[in-house]
């Protein structure tokens, strides 16, 4: 009976063991649709599955930006290649109305903007989705980008939201901006329509 005991708790141990194993393996996989963000480009869908477990502060911002319909229209204003896609501005950087080309890349939202959640574990590498910011650690609001390539540079100075599951062909293929102007975009692309994949279309 003992041993009975004994083979069934090690048989859930294993069980578990291996369950923790796959979620390590995998965090980055878009299985959760409630942390699953999608952007619709000129040229198809790009899927991100968003980390929680490491901004949980900055992914609950985002989300709440995606669902009420701010990040719609807004421009990839930014666009450095070999190196990374920023947009995110919602105050001046919406290309159906208010869209400010002096001034995209300086604004934010009206929530407030956020303390830092740097990650010492993860690295900017391709696919990756960071927070943008000022200088200042704590001032990220709604600004993000998207690696081209890796940077490690960055790593530990940056907050890291998600991950490009599908659709990073897609996201090669934004249009780039001036590496003289700092990667300044003229007539830039835009988020066509940001959602959350739980949400109904």
């Amino acid at each position: 009976m003992q041993l009975k005991k004994l083979a069934s708790f090690l048989v859930m141990l294993a069980g578990l063991f291996a369950a923790s194993l796959l979620s390590a393996s995998g965090p980055a996989v878009a299985a959760d649709k409630e942390n699953t963000m999608i952007i619709t480009l000129k040229d198809g869908d790009v899927t991100i599955a968003l980390r929680p477990d490491l901004a949980p502060k900055h992914v609950a911002q985002i989300k709440k930006l995606v669902r009420d319909g701010a990040y719609d229209n807004v421009a990839f204003h930014r666009v450095i290649d070999g190196f990374m896609a920023q947009t995110g501005d919602v105050k001046f950087g919406n290309m159906k109305k208010g869209f400010n080309p002096e001034a995209v890349g300086t604004g934010g939202s009206d929530l407030p903007d956020l303390p830092a959640e740097f990650s010492q574990t993860e690295q900017f590498t391709r696919g990756v989705v960071g927070m943008a910011r000022s200088q200042d650690p704590n001032s990220a609001n709604s600004q993000f980008f998207i690696m081209f390539a890796p940077a490690p540079n960055l790593d530990g100075q940056y907050t890291i939201v998600g991950q490009v599951v599908s659709g990073m062909d897609l996201v090669d293929k934004i249009k780039k901006g001036d590496e003289a102007d700092n990667g300044t975009v003229a007539d830039p692309d835009r988020m066509i329509k940001v959602r959350i994949a739980s949400d109904a279309k």
